[in-house]
């Protein structure tokens, strides 16, 4: 297998690793070479993992394609999110304070290299670390009040690591970079305490109050005690047994906090943390799909260098979407070349890769639900009166803010578009999936795959009825035995 370790700068990368390749971020993102690598080993070692950066890109990227990352997008997130570092801070406790008792000031620095710090004695607690966030370089900070407590965790870059350390950081390296270590989390069998997230403010919610009312009374039925929660609520998931999402998943909203919480804790959870983050980013969703031959109307992920290229290969109008847009949000249709630049110079402020898509007008979209690899449900969703999307979120009416949806019987999806929907899903790996797909000139094509796709009482269950809550229930059980 192909070993590459990323940076931002190669030139100014001081390590000498044999048998692997150094090369520079922005060349893994956009030269083509990458992209249809087939077997590959990607070590991210750029400066900065923040959300929608080059180093976070690198790592959503190879996973895309099929690489091995390290770290991986999950590792990434979970670094940023506080919760997380709250919920390591307690599970660690014990080894944090036998490790730190005989310091005598009231704070410390741990520096974690490969999974090592150059002092045997934290050895410990530097592979405890480095196992749970799976990151190169990582700076832990410690104050001391009454016992010890993480102050902070963050990945450093290799100019931050002190000249003192570099040779005891290029032994790790070799050593690092000559061993396995994937690790893959286990669920646990338990009985069966559902938990249904629910945000009472999320704006385009993906079930309706009749509709969770349906999950709960069927719940019963199949004797599963479901209950209703919060985003308040984290520190009670661990009294579940199971974790059903039903708020808007994003990657920086307390949706991926419960997901990665429930899967560090066992649960059986609809949907996996790596099905938000691949679907939440439609970077990952373009390269996945046209990786696997899947079509798609004509799509370019756009750079600061390429935006040009856009309107030579793509045309006029097309459509621009954010990295993580949901629901329509962040989904944005240039009919001008004016109008286009303006678009994509705001887009590309926010996230250093964007999407840009060929317009294709239709009718209607398909939506195919697919849990677990098999579909079970089928809808046409149709425009918004007078739009060009199913959601418009301008309509001055509220009636008018979506389209019409008809139910259908899976049997009546012509085949290509049910074939192309189960393709799709199996991408993401098992979960609840929604395929929306159009069909234009007979062609099929693949629009969005949706990890947290709507369950509406009187829309998604038109046809099958209580069917599509039971197929949801019986999956979280299946999970569990």
């Amino acid at each position: 297998m192909n070993k590459y370790i990323v940076v931002n700068q190669p030139e100014k990368w001081n390590f000498s690793i044999e048998n692997i390749k150094v090369i520079s971020s922005q060349e893994y993102l956009t030269n083509p070479e990458f992209s249809l690598l087939k077997k590959a080993r990607i070590f991210n070692l750029c400066k900065d993992y923040s959300y929608q950066s080059k180093g976070y890109y690198v790592s959503l990227l190879a996973e895309a394609r099929g690489h091995l990352a390290i770290p991986t997008v999950k590792n990434i997130v979970d670094l940023k999110a506080l919760k997380l570092v709250r919920i390591v801070s307690d599970e660690f406790d014990d080894t944090i304070q036998q490790s730190l008792k005989n310091i005598k000031s009231q704070e410390f620095t741990l520096s974690i290299y490969f999974g090592q710090n150059v002092a045997q004695k934290y050895k410990e607690l530097s592979v405890l670390f480095y196992k749970h966030f799976q990151v190169p370089f990582l700076r832990v900070k410690f104050s001391h009040t009454t016992k010890w407590n993480i102050q902070s965790i963050k990945a450093i870059s290799e100019s931050e690591i002190p000249a003192e350390h570099m040779e005891s950081v290029q032994e790790f390296a070799n050593q690092y970079f000559s061993k396995k270590r994937y690790d893959i989390p286990k669920l646990t069998k338990s009985d069966f305490d559902l938990a249904i997230l629910v945000n009472p403010k999320d704006p385009a919610p993906p079930s309706n109050p009749k509709a969770l009312k349906k999950f709960i009374d069927l719940a019963e039925k199949m004797n599963i005690y479901a209950e209703i929660i919060e985003p308040k609520d984290l520190s009670r998931l661990s009294s579940f047994d199971a974790l059903f999402i039903r708020q808007s998943t994003e990657v920086n909203n307390e949706a991926y906090a419960f997901a990665r919480k429930a899967q560090q804790e066992g649960l059986a959870i609809i949907d996996y943390p790596s099905a938000i983050l691949k679907c939440c980013n439609k970077v990952y969703m373009a390269e996945a799909l046209k990786n696997a031959n899947i079509d798609t109307p004509k799509t370019i992920i756009v750079h600061k260098d390429n935006k040009q290229l856009v309107l030579d290969t793509v045309g006029l109008p097309c459509v621009l979407k954010a990295p993580d847009s949901t629901f329509s949000f962040g989904v944005k249709k240039a009919k001008t070349e004016a109008e286009y630049h303006e678009l994509v110079s705001g887009m590309l402020k926010e996230s250093d890769l964007i999407i840009a898509q060929e317009f294709c007008p239709s009718d209607y979209d398909w939506r195919i639900g697919i849990l677990d690899d098999k579909p079970f449900y089928a809808c046409k969703y149709y425009m918004a009166k007078g739009h060009w999307q199913i959601y418009n979120w301008d309509a001055k009416k509220k009636d008018d803010q979506d389209g019409n949806a008809d139910c259908l019987p899976i049997e009546s999806v012509p085949k290509k578009v049910l074939n192309m929907a189960i393709k799709s899903a199996k991408l993401m790996g098992k979960g609840l999936y929604g395929i929306d797909i159009k069909v234009v000139n007979n062609r099929p094509m693949v629009i969005e795959i949706n990890d947290n796709p709507n369950i509406d009482f009187g829309v998604e269950d038109a046809y099958y009825g209580d069917a599509v809550y039971i197929e949801i229930l019986s999956a979280l059980k299946k999970r569990l035995d």
